[in-house]
């Protein structure tokens, strides 16, 4: 019986084998090149942009296959730790800008796809370059963006209009137009930081605004931070200060993002900081009343004043890839003006592509938020994600307490500059 049961699970696996070995050489005698393609979009709303624009690259390409993975996004970062360890990693795999980026390209397991864009200069101009600028790296770029996300305060224009208020430009104006809301009964901020990335949106921000750009990018830097510069603690200070006034809705920390938004829908308050992806949200709610501005200049700042909050994601190449002028043929068509036009007008997303969001292939207020990060001299990105994870973390489980005032701005910063410390000890 037990020779019987033997003979039954060699003859299965040498099925498996030359089943194995057969789909091997099929690929190879077919002559394709095959390109391994990870995102993190299998939502139903989005999934099939990526299915059709793989579908007609393998039309115009007979000669490549795309075999395609999609990913939801916080599954997504366990899985390219996995991958990254082994030997199965993808040709072309998704990627957020900023920190997270960094961490392949310090690892070696990112391509410098420098000299790729430097060779077509029509593909590296079509380019915003604010949106190229997040996934570069001493000098160098990593990463090819699919997405353009920034940050800016959307408010009810019946209820400025009733107090006769305006759009601030600097942070004093800002603070005149809270205080008058607030007054007049109003509740000026609507902020829902059940999930602290709310808050530190606004501290992405404020960091940017108030500390010099080479201080700062020097202290994002895991082996060279130490967040000693005063402007840390002030722009902590000011973010506090918000709530200490009574600026913001109450219970922010109990209330979601999306609750909150509910509120602002609702009128309930006259400001709220989104993202420019929420834009059409805002559009469909609100029917024309509302309006939108950057966070307003800081007069007394050191960082440039011409930044947006935000970042785009996209696209690393792996440096172990066989095909590299593959991969490469693959994310031009990808990010190629026609397929942007299509991204925008199909799914909704900014494009980082210059020109492909525009007024025809886009609510009018997107289109007019991706003309101002065209305009700034850089993306200032997500705290969270452009800080080494432990600097993050620190950031992330003491804003609540900051908002609730049982801890200080002093006291965050002092733990922040500590683990930056233990930190740049463990990459040195």
């Amino acid at each position: 019986m037990k020779a019987k049961l033997l003979l039954v699970v060699m003859l299965i696996m040498s099925l498996v084998v030359a089943g194995c070995s057969s789909s091997s050489s099929n690929e190879e005698e077919s002559g394709k090149v095959v390109l391994k393609f990870l995102h993190k979009w299998p939502q139903p709303e989005f999934a099939p942009y990526f299915e059709e624009v793989v579908k007609e690259f393998e039309k115009q390409n007979p000669d490549i296959k795309i075999k395609m993975e999609a990913i939801a996004d916080e599954p997504i970062k366990d899985k390219l730790r996995v991958i990254l360890g082994g030997n199965e990693v993808p040709d072309i795999m998704f990627s957020w800008s900023g920190e997270f980026a960094r961490k392949f390209v310090r690892a070696d397991a990112a391509l410098d796809l420098t000299p790729y864009l430097n060779e077509d200069a029509a593909w590296k101009d079509g380019f915003i370059p604010a949106s190229l600028q997040p996934f570069s790296s001493n000098g160098k770029n990593y990463g090819i963006p699919l997405r353009f996300n920034g940050k800016f305060f959307i408010y009810n224009k019946e209820i400025f209009e009733k107090y006769h208020l305006e759009a601030p430009k600097t942070w004093d104006e800002f603070l005149d137009v809270l205080e008058t809301l607030k007054k007049g009964g109003e509740t000026p901020l609507i902020l829902g930081n059940q999930s602290p990335w709310a808050a530190i949106h606004y501290l992405t921000g404020l960091n940017q605004k108030m500390v010099a750009q080479d201080v700062r990018m020097k202290d994002y830097n895991p082996a060279s931070g130490e967040f000693t510069d005063p402007g840390y603690v002030k722009a902590m200070e000011m973010f506090a200060d918000l709530n200490k006034k009574g600026y913001f809705m109450k219970n922010v920390n109990s209330s979601s993002h999306d609750m909150a938004k509910q509120l602002f829908f609702a009128g309930k308050g006259a400001i709220f900081y989104v993202e420019l992806e929420e834009f059409p949200d805002a559009d469909k709610n609100m029917k024309g009343n509302w309006g939108f501005f950057p966070m307003p200049d800081i007069t007394e700042g050191k960082g440039s004043q011409k930044y947006i909050t935000g970042a785009p994601d996209g696209f690393i190449v792996s440096s172990k890839t066989k095909h590299p002028d593959e991969a490469i043929k693959f994310l031009k068509f990808l990010t190629s003006k026609d397929n942007a036009l299509k991204l925008v007008k199909q799914i909704g997303w900014p494009s980082p592509i210059d020109g492909a969001t525009n007024p025809d292939t886009a609510l009018k207020e997107v289109a007019e938020g991706v003309e101002y990060m065209k305009q700034a001299e850089g993306m200032a990105e997500w705290l969270d994600t452009d800080v080494h994870a432990k600097v993050a973390d620190v950031y992330l489980s003491n804003i609540q307490l900051l908002l609730d005032g049982s801890k200080s701005p002093d006291k965050i910063i002092k733990e922040v500059q500590d683990v930056a410390k233990q930190v740049k000890s463990e990459v040195e």
